[in-house]
């Protein structure tokens, strides 16, 4: 059965510090292009039918230091959370003017909710559904982990059960041809060969 590869970014400035970065292009730092480049070893020797990305740079550039930006589809669905007046600020700066406040619960105001987050990731899926092979897809931590709690069938609010640390390698695929599965997550090694 075919697997899907998830890959989260390298390292950005924001990434580091904790802020949340959503539809704000931030580059990737040096640290994050290096990371970009140990996962082009880790990859090396796969085969993909399909190559996804998110439009935005840290993805999109992380994918083509890995080495598979000639194959590369850009995925509007795949761009990050959009956290709307919460863009660019940390958690604790947040619940220091709203205590309680979580992502996953609440959104953010003028920004996108989790069902927001998780309608996205359902299109991803039936896309993912039509390829007829593996697929690797490059994107950002919050979608990628409401997409691999949407491809077991949890609410998009259970992503938050999915810690994805940057230039990671997680991998979603089935088992017995018909249960859908997480065989990897947040891996630092070489992801699972379906061969």
């Amino acid at each position: 059965m075919p697997e899907i590869v998830l890959v989260r970014h390298g390292e950005t400035e924001w990434s580091r510090d904790g802020k949340h970065t959503g539809r704000t292009d931030v580059p990737l730092t040096d640290v994050g292009r290096a990371q970009a480049e140990r996962l082009r070893g880790l990859l090396a020797g796969r085969r993909f039918a399909s190559v996804l990305t998110s439009p935005l740079s840290r993805a999109a550039d992380t994918c083509a230091i890995a080495g598979f930006g000639a194959q590369v589809e850009h995925i509007d669905d795949l761009m990050e959370w959009d956290y709307g007046d919460y863009e660019g600020r940390t958690t604790a700066d947040i619940r220091a003017e709203r205590p309680g406040w979580s992502l996953w619960t609440d959104g953010c105001p003028d920004g996108e909710t989790p069902a927001d987050v998780g309608r996205r990731a359902d299109a991803v899926i039936d896309r993912l559904s039509r390829v007829d092979g593996d697929v690797l897809v490059f994107g950002h931590a919050h979608m990628l982990r409401v997409l691999g709690a949407r491809w077991i069938g949890l609410t998009p609010s259970d992503g938050r059960l999915f810690a994805f640390d940057t230039a990671r390698l997680s991998v979603l695929g089935h088992e017995r041809e018909t249960t859908a599965v997480v065989r990897q997550w947040n891996c630092a090694g070489v992801p699972v060969d379906a061969s």
